[in-house]
């Protein structure tokens, strides 16, 4: 009886194969890129499937039995480059699970051939050493068929001879003409020019840590490699808020690069186990779906920012994008940082802040980093912009002069540390403009633009100052190359601000609809919905908006000012006025903003009392003055010589 022997060469599972003899791996079509380690274990998960493979096995088949190696910290290493190559989720698993403590099993169910399409599990026979054989000399022979010549024919050397020739003579010529195809083939693939990348994206780095805490571990790692990357000109990198858009998708490359516009993918995961931390990064472009890079780098926590320099540095030499020396500086630049600085920061960063308590609790944690470390640049960054967040309006937390003062002393004790960071810049200059300080905030932005040219926030700063300046085209283009930049995040906002001013209302309402139908509670979407729906005199359809957006910022000063003035437009006087009412007596308990007295005001015609706010609002050199050029509801006014004088006083030269 037959002793069957394995000759399976291809596995199947998922969307991929696994070709055992080419020693390769596929997605479809496409050749995923997986290093030797990687490959042998996923080559012994999967021969192995629905098993428990050992942590011993895999270091033995990996290694062999007499090599040491820091084994488990290598095996976390393969297994994270295999879930890399299969984008499995070791979450929720598709293909290889952990059995904690133990080892790993390849769970997904398997099929498999010999690599010529057979049926699975394929099997080879070879004759059993019991069975007794006919021996080859005393088989019986068949008959020799019938001779098929006709008569006369006679059989020669050459005549035999002659075919043999001809048959080896065409073998060759069709071994050199295949020989000539591979060569040229070869030579064409390394001659042919791959189409330059211009732009990419850094995906969210998978936290493969094994402890969900460490998520914003991960994120923080991510939007460090993107800021790194943002300084160089010649690349378009995407910013965070729409990369993270993907953290848990299961959209295809293709599909990713679509939605983006970009030629390459950085895709990768974080580990850290105490005081280290190692990163898995590899990139993939687009147009093909080929892994044409892949690193893992191992570091102390404390060498965090000089692993995430490392990291960009290898991308942008594989991308073969231009580097001016000073970008390059930018993109070297690192320093040791402690563990407990690095996480108060990152707890900062990534904690939730959009309200004014989850604010408060993110400048705990900027504190906290700075009391352990001084010398701490980034940050002096964030405390600088949770501070200008709550200057706003619409969350009505301190004063201006509170709140903008420690904006100024953080962002220029960043720049004093590292004059490379690019938000000190921009919070810088959104201050000076708000302190009516037109030069100066135009140069902060002149300069985070050229710090870092793939900069959002400097684009949409840029823009901000443009259209306060009456020059809302331009601020139109500049806030769209924000868009190009973070395409999915809710820019609408900002553009529809732009267009409202621009009084193209139905365009404006347009953009933050298109933002409310993915976020239905954006307070600021709302909020600017009800600026643009007024505009256009649909009061009455403004006051739900605005009902909404008060109740979700817990009547803020900004959402009842903006509510109060679509009551007084709608003819609702007496609701406008107890609005007003109760935003006077809060007044005499805390700090509510003087420009929350002034649109409700010249709604109702009582243009005394809303001339009363102006000058209130230029004592404490209120938000709301930087759009005095342009805002629409000031336009009854206008030819007052009160408001023209007021126009000089903040620096903005008097409308045509």
């Amino acid at each position: 009886m037959g002793r069957g022997v394995v000759t399976t060469q291809e596995f199947h599972f998922g969307e991929f194969t696994l070709d055992q003899t080419r020693y390769r791996l596929q997605r479809g079509d496409r050749v995923v890129r997986l290093e030797k380690l990687p490959m042998e274990l996923l080559l012994l998960l999967v021969e192995r499937r629905g098993e428990l493979v050992s942590r011993e096995e895999i270091a033995e088949r990996l290694w062999g039995k007499d090599v040491f190696v820091e084994a488990d910290r290598s095996i976390n290493t393969a297994i994270s480059k295999v879930r890399i190559a299969l984008r499995d989720d070791p979450e929720k698993p598709r293909f290889v699970e952990t059995v904690v403590g133990k080892g790993y099993r390849f769970a997904a169910p398997v099929s498999c051939n010999n690599g010529g399409g057979g049926a699975e599990g394929q099997v080879a026979h070879t004759e059993d050493s019991s069975s007794s054989p006919t021996p080859i000399a005393d088989a019986p022979r068949p008959p020799l068929p019938a001779d098929p010549r006709p008569v006369g024919f006679s059989l020669n050397k050459n005549a035999l001879a002659r075919p043999s020739k001809l048959l080896l003579a065409c073998i060759a010529a069709l071994i050199v003409v295949s020989a000539a195809l591979i060569v040229s083939r070869r030579v064409g693939a390394k001659g042919a020019k791959e189409p330059a990348i211009k732009s990419l994206a850094v995906l969210p780095l998978k936290n493969l840590s094994g402890d969900p805490t460490q998520e914003y571990f991960a994120d923080g790692m991510t939007e460090a490699i993107i800021g790194r990357l943002s300084s160089i000109r010649e690349l378009r990198v995407i910013s965070r808020t729409s990369a993270m858009r993907f953290s848990d998708t299961k959209m295809t490359v293709p599909e990713i690069a679509a939605a983006l516009h970009v030629d390459a993918l950085v895709e990768g995961s974080v580990i850290r186990e105490g005081n280290r931390v190692r990163v898995h990064a590899q990139l993939i472009r687009t147009a093909t779906d080929e892994h044409f890079w892949s690193e893992t780098y191992d570091r102390e926590v404390r060498d965090v920012l000089a692993l995430q320099s490392n990291v960009a540095q290898s991308i942008a030499t594989k991308v073969a994008v231009t580097v001016s020396g000073e970008e390059r500086s930018r993109l070297v630049a690192a320093r040791p940082v402690s563990p407990d600085v690095y996480e108060s920061y990152l707890k900062a960063e990534f904690g939730k802040n959009n309200t004014r308590e989850e604010v408060e609790q993110s400048i705990a944690y900027y504190q906290q980093a700075i009391r352990l470390d001084p010398t701490f640049a980034p940050a002096y960054v964030g405390l600088a912009e949770a501070y200008d967040f709550l200057g706003l309006v619409l969350v009505g937390g301190g004063s201006p002069n509170e709140t903008r003062a420690k904006v100024i002393s953080n962002s220029l004790k960043a720049l004093e540390l590292d004059p490379s960071l690019a938000h000190a810049h921009v919070s810088l200059g959104g201050t000076y403009q708000k302190q009516w300080k037109w030069a100066e905030a135009e140069d902060e932005f002149k300069q985070a633009l050229a710090l870092k040219p793939n900069d959002p926030s400097a684009h949409l700063g840029l823009a901000s100052w443009l259209m306060c300046q009456g020059r809302t085209d331009e601020a139109l283009q500049w806030a769209r190359r924000g868009r190009e930049l973070d395409p999915l995040a809710p820019s609408g906002i900002e553009i529809g601000w732009i267009l409202f001013h621009a009084r193209r209302y139905d365009e404006a309402i347009h953009e933050l609809r298109s933002v409310l139908a993915v976020r239905p509670d954006d307070p600021g979407a709302l909020w600017f919905l009800g600026f643009a729906l007024i505009g256009k005199g649909q009061s009455e359809d403004a006051i739900p908006v605005l009902e909404k957006t008060a109740s979700i910022m817990h009547r803020s000063p900004g959402s009842l000012e903006i509510l109060s003035t679509a009551y007084a437009h709608a003819g609702r006087r007496t609701d406008a006025l107890r609005l007003m009412d109760e935003l006077k007596q809060r007044r005499q308990k805390g700090y509510v903003p003087a420009g929350a007295f002034i649109n409700a005001y010249l709604a109702l015609g009582d243009y005394d009392e809303a001339f009363a706010g102006f000058e209130r609002a230029y004592q404490e050199q209120s938000n709301i003055l930087q759009f005095l050029k342009v805002h629409p509801f000031f336009d009854p006014v206008r030819g007052d010589p009160r408001f023209k004088d007021l126009l000089r006083r903040v620096g903005l030269q008097e409308s045509d």
